[in-house]
Order: C-alpha cells, then structure tokens, then sequence
C-alpha cells in the first residue's frame, strides 16, 4: 500500500483578515514532493485556513490514490489534536471542515502529527504565497521529482523579487513582516482578595475565584468566543489563572498549558494586607519598593527588575514557539503590565500608572525583527451586562 506524507498551513494577516493555505504532498518512501497547492481564501481565522490546508492536501493524496495511506504534519497544534479525537470541537466554523476533511480517507488510513513552524517551511511559503498574491491565488501543482527541486528555488527566487520591491516601493519602511505573535493577556477574575485591593501574589494563600470572578472569566470566555481569533491558550499555575482560563477553554475547546513564567511576583510579607497596612507596618521598605525597582518586597518577595527579566525570558520563548499565531496568556497585574511596558520601552515607574482590572484584556503583537506593538489595555467592555 502506498504511503504518503502531507504538510498543510494556513495563515491569516489579521485573524480574522485576509488568509490563505499551502499544502504538499510527500512520497513518504522517497521524500518526492508530488503535489503542491495553495489557495487564497478571502477573509477567515488562521483556524479556518488551517482545515483548509488540510483538507486541500488529504484530497490532492486522494487523487493521487485513493487506496494510500496518509500520515499528516502540521504546526498547528489545534487541528493536529481535534482531528486525532483528544480534544473537542466546539467552534462552528471548523465543525464541518473537519467532518469533511475526515470523510476524504476511510477511517485508521490517515494519522495525525504534531511539528514546530520550522519544519513545515513548505506549506507556510505556500500559504504565504496565497496571501501575497491575493484574490488571484490559487494553484495545484503536480511535480515530478525534478520539478519539484526547481519549483522550490524558483518560488524562493519570486518571492526574494517581491520582497525587494516591496522595500523599493515602500518608501519609508522594511518589507512584512509576516504575521505577528499576538499576545491577548487576561487577568484573572476576581477573589476575595481583589475588591479589598490586597496584596495578593505568588507567595500567598492562592485563592480562587469568587462568584463575581466566576462570572467574570466566563463573560471574559463569551467575548473571546465571539472573536473565534485565539489558537492556543496558557495560564500561569496559580488556582484563579488556572480557573479563568479553564472557562475560556470551555468555550472554544482547546487545551490549556500551564507556564511557569507567567506567575505573579511574590510579595513577601506583604501578601494579604492592603497598601494602607504596608505602609503602617513597613513605611521604609514600601518607600524604597516604590523608588527602585531593584528593591524587594519585606520578606524577600520578588522584586519588579526580577520579575522584568523573567517576563521578558518567558515573553521570548513564547514569540519563538508561537510566531504568526493569537495565544491566550491568562495572568496577573504584575506580569501583563510588564509585557506592556516592555513593549513600549517605558521606564519601570509606569508600572505605576496603569490601571488592569479584574478579567480585563490587554494585548500586544511580537513582529519577526523584535518590534512590539500594543493593540489593547485594560479593555472591560466585555464584563458589562
């Protein structure tokens, strides 16, 4: 029986915005590339383009025979664990593309793996392709195995040509980047803690939600639902993140990955007491925490310059793992007023100006050549009746 291999990718500039999908089949023997397709969508969600990645791609291997079987890779994370049962499919757009993608090979002929964007270079060229090429995109080529080597350079060597005119043509700016890494961070709802404006940090009793938090993560759960943009979802571990994001997974129907990076500054002994208690017992302390960012909390909590180098590690493993996609980070003040003034290059005293309500989103977009751009803060739109 034949074996083939297919690597399919979508992207959308935008999520939602203007998208498009690549898809290449394999000679799983030989490693040949067979057939490659791409197609330009109009405006969907990456989602929407990944399943239609796949599903260009199961059905090329179909026609090239319908008796093979089919061993899939993809960078996305989603499709990979939907379309292999573990995880469920809530979202209705992509309901009756993985049905359909589904009904192309009998059942147990096709399997499902997981690969970082690296390794699916293929498929994403393709894809961006589509989407540079716009209403016009469309394309299925079937390769001999020459061909196909001289297609690749000769893709390479066209899109090396419309970079360089891009930059020519732009007049003040580098070529696109691509898309984004878009960080949506949520704060967690309220605890018991919140509205008594506690202190409230990694270092204290952990506590959960309230009612009112409850309600909030899933009113937070229902806005980013409508939305249909987020693809992956992580949490830092502490119980009310855990909480807040686990409503949201509800709702769309994806995992949640637990990052150690994302947790709160430890407070010390200030965990629990308001900012009138600190200032009555620990007067020196509190003045110096507030003057330098360098100084600890009483107790030997964490200090903001330590919590700025561990958000800032964290921030750069996550923009390498999830270039181009939308990730939920479900956190804390501390750590998203820290992505947000790190974006912006402001002095550690802004921490300070900002307010960050209970279950309010913010976000910022990561570019390829280590530029920022906040898009959103402290947004609570969503938390009104």
């Amino acid at each position: 029986m034949r074996e083939f291999i297919v690597e399919a990718d979508g992207g959308s500039r935008g999520n939602p915005g203007p998208a498009g999908y690549g898809s290449v089949v394999l000679d799983a023997a030989t490693g040949e590339t067979l057939v490659e397709t791409y197609e330009y969508l109009g405006v969907v969600t990456n989602n929407v383009a990944e399943y239609r990645g796949l599903l260009a791609g199961l059905r090329a291997a179909h026609d090239l025979d319908p008796s093979a079987t089919v061993h899939v890779r993809m960078d996305s994370k989603l499709v990979v664990e939907q379309m292999s049962g573990r995880w469920k499919i809530k979202h209705p757009d992509l309901k009756p593309l993985a049905l359909e993608a589904g009904r192309v090979f009998p059942p147990g002929r096709v399997t499902y793996e997981w690969i970082p964007r690296e390794q699916n270079k293929r498929a994403d060229r393709l894809a961006n392709e589509a989407m540079d090429s716009g209403a016009s995109a469309s394309s299925v080529r079937k390769l001999s195995p020459a061909a196909g080597a001289e297609a690749v350079g000769a893709a390479k060597a066209e899109a090396d040509v419309r970079a360089a005119t891009a930059v020519a043509g732009s007049g003040w700016g580098p070529a696109d980047m691509g898309a984004p890494a878009t960080f949506v961070l949520l704060r967690h709802g309220e605890t018991p803690l919140t509205p008594q404006k506690r202190f409230s940090g990694s270092g204290g009793t952990d506590p959960s939600l309230s009612a009112v938090g409850r309600e909030q993560a899933e009113r937070a759960a229902e806005a980013l639902a409508r939305r249909g943009t987020i693809q992956h979802i992580l949490a830092s571990p502490l119980t009310r993140t855990r909480q807040t994001a686990a409503a949201v997974a509800e709702r769309l129907g994806i995992e949640v990955t637990v990052e150690d990076g994302l947790i709160e500054t430890d407070f010390g002994a200030w965990e629990g007491l308001t900012f009138g208690e600190v200032r009555e017992r620990y007067p020196d302390d509190l003045n110096t925490w507030l003057s330098d960012p360098e100084a600890e909390p009483t107790g030997g909590g964490e200090s903001f310059a330590a919590t700025a180098t561990r958000i800032a590690a964290t921030r750069d493993k996550l923009v390498a793992a999830y270039a181009g996609r939308t990730v939920l980070l479900v956190t804390h003040v501390t750590p998203i007023k820290t992505f947000v003034r790190l974006a912006l290059g402001a002095p550690p005293e802004s921490l300070f100006r900002m307010e960050l309500s209970a279950a309010s989103m913010s976000a910022v977009a990561y570019y390829a050549d280590g530029n920022a751009s906040v898009r959103l803060l402290n947004d609570t739109s969503h938390l009104r009746p």
